[in-house]
């Protein structure tokens, strides 16, 4: 089972140092993983729609209606970290943790819901998370401006590799066409 201090130590691997037992361990590199885990997860998570990620939900319109400028406002969910897709072809902006448009009734979404469990995370994308920690615990512990920049190499790397993996596990989104082009054909 994969947990946060084994995604840690394999950042602090990568660095060259040595791992931690805990988060609540009480020296630099354990307080480090603890202050920077869950904002590099969020972090790498909002940077792609990950398959293992992506929820869907359907939104009910708030009572309270935008000032101006929309019909109809919507309470994101509380794990939405990234919104992917709005239905309909009504105009739609977040602005908060709200999406306002001007579509009325139930608006379904799609979006990048925060995944707090390492176990639900595929294994490239562990890999992906552990090289960001060790570019952002770089900093932090090392001090190092080559072993950041190796870090930083490194995440690059990893990242392209998750996102090029996870995008081929599904088929490509055929864009919609306007029922007046595809009465031409």
């Amino acid at each position: 089972m994969t947990s946060p201090v084994e995604i840690c130590n394999r950042a602090l691997t990568k660095l060259g140092d040595r791992p931690i037992l805990t988060l609540s361990d009480d020296n630099e590199r354990a307080r480090a993983c603890a202050r920077l885990y869950e904002v590099s997860r969020d972090a790498v998570l909002r940077d792609h729609p990950w398959n293992f990620a992506v929820q869907r939900a359907e939104l009910a319109a708030l009572e309270e209606k935008p000032v101006w400028g929309f019909k109809s406002q919507f309470e994101l969910p509380t794990d939405c970290l990234r919104v992917l897709w709005v239905d309909g072809n009504y105009p739609w902006r977040i602005e908060g943790r709200r999406v306002l448009s001007n579509f009325e009734g139930a608006l379904r979404i799609s979006y990048v819901r925060r995944v707090e469990d390492p176990n639900v995370f595929d294994s490239l994308f562990q890999e992906a998370l552990a090289a960001r920690l060790a570019l952002e615990l770089a900093e932090a512990l090392t001090q190092s401006n080559s072993k950041r920049q190796a870090a930083g190499e490194g995440y690059q790397l990893a990242l392209i590799r998750a996102r090029s993996i996870d995008a081929q596990e599904n088929p490509a989104e055929e864009a919609e066409c306007d029922p007046w082009i595809r009465a031409r054909f």
